[in-house]
């Protein structure tokens, strides 16, 4: 099932209109990572507060992570059918209220941390609304440079990075989430003001399980969902575990180690819309055999716990910016492939699955270093992941692209599915 790339002229809209909502829609989709990932710099001080085991950290922060990605899902499906005009700003809105939760009551035990966890993890579900809106806004030829654009507005985790704890160095517990809140609350008018959805939407017919259906039956969301839960879901992986990695194997301080992450996700964010601009003038599959080589590769020399400087450092910043790329290819690899009108469900199952394969690891490495004092068995099963992920993209994935471009390119009419762009 595909669409065929339209020509410049053939773009919803003109230029100006359209860089407006991809600025939107990017800051919309950072504020609320920044509010999804408030938790991941504070593992530890929570850790000692709370006395938690390393299994409860790693659970702490694992929990927005997998009820933001499962949310997706339904959240993408309705993207298609209202429009991020009307999605953006209510997901911004409810995310005030486990915001506010956490940082005024829910913060002194495990059990209301939990709690507001949960409800924190609508914030997450903003990628799915975004990757739609701004999917309709572009034109084929420039979608993975636009949604990788987009896409560098998971750096909301390393705002959180970056001030959670020195504003609660500053002014306690509660400043950071009080902080975070109004800026949301600003972003939800701005975006109900504001926010436009792109001249032409059509929404789907049926209903949402009917579309869901459809959209499972497409080979293409379950390849891309592989793709994406090895390379975004690595990425969000370390951004909430990598403190507590850096100071149980480094020995750094909470704050030496929040800036650290701070850096993976900076250059990870940079990457990603590089990897949507590569898929544009190369292809996504290409893309996406350096990122898993350099990951399969970077995640076994970390197996080792060398030194950090250099070479630890080196492992992970390749890592970075090889997840990063690869967050941008895949759903440049989806624009090519998948109808306008049902994007937002495909990228509801995607965005799902990279946010689960975020969910995951953090729990498997905290499990394994209590039991082992070590991480090397979990860099190791990094490594043989990206190697499989490697040989799926240089294989089935290759071959799908190659049928599409040369479907694109026979002679006589296309077929085409009810609802696609042309």
């Amino acid at each position: 099932m595909t669409t065929a790339r339209r020509a410049p002229h053939d773009a919803p809209g003109s230029t100006g209109p359209r860089v407006l909502m991809l600025v939107l829609a990017t800051v919309g989709f950072a504020v609320n990572f920044w509010a999804w990932a408030l938790l991941s710099p504070l593992g530890p001080l929570f850790k000692d507060s709370l006395g938690l085991s390393s299994f409860q950290q790693a659970l702490l922060v694992a929990v927005p992570v997998v009820v933001g990605s499962v949310g997706r899902i339904p959240v993408g499906a309705l993207t298609d059918r209202f429009g991020g005009r009307l999605v953006f700003p209510v997901v911004s809105a409810v995310t005030i209220l486990p915001v506010l939760f956490l940082g005024l009551v829910g913060h002194g035990s495990l059990a209301a941390l939990l709690v507001g966890d949960f409800f924190l993890g609508v914030g997450g579900t903003a990628f799915a609304v975004g990757v739609p809106f701004v999917n309709a806004w572009f034109p084929p030829h420039r979608r993975g440079l636009a949604i990788g654009v987009f896409g560098a507005g998971m750096g909301g985790t390393a705002i959180s990075a970056l001030t959670t704890v020195r504003l609660v160095d500053s002014g306690g517990v509660a400043t950071p989430f009080v902080v975070t809140a109004v800026v949301l609350a600003v972003y939800a008018v701005v975006a109900a003001v504001l926010l436009r959805d792109a001249p032409g939407r059509t929404a789907p017919a049926g209903s949402v399980a009917r579309r869901l259906g459809n959209t499972a039956r497409m080979p293409v969301t379950w390849q891309a969902s592989w793709l994406y839960a090895v390379a975004f879901g690595g990425y969000v992986a370390f951004s909430v575990y990598l403190p507590a990695y850096l100071q149980a194997a480094y020995g750094l301080t909470q704050a030496d180690a929040a800036n650290r992450m701070a850096g993976f996700v900076l250059l990870a964010v940079v990457m990603r819309p590089v990897g949507g601009w590569l898929s544009d003038r190369l292809d996504p599959v290409r893309v996406l055999v350096a990122v898993f080589a350099v990951v399969a590769v970077a995640a076994a020399v970390q197996a080792f716990t060398p030194p950090l400087a250099p070479v630890g450092t080196t492992a992970f910043l390749a890592m970075a910016a090889a997840l990063g790329a690869g967050s941008g290819a895949v759903f440049a690899l989806v624009a090519l492939l998948v109808p306008g009108n049902e994007v937002g469900s495909v990228t509801g199952v995607v965005g799902a699955a990279g946010g689960l394969g975020g969910f995951l690891p953090p729990l498997v490495m905290g499990a394994l270093y209590g039991a082992f004092d070590s991480y090397a068995l979990g860099f190791a099963a990094l490594a043989a992941v990206a190697a499989a992920t490697l040989v799926l993209t240089v294989t089935t994935v290759r071959r799908g692209l190659a049928t599409t471009t040369a479907t694109e390119h026979s002679p006589g009419p296309v077929p085409r599915p009810p609802g696609a762009t042309r």
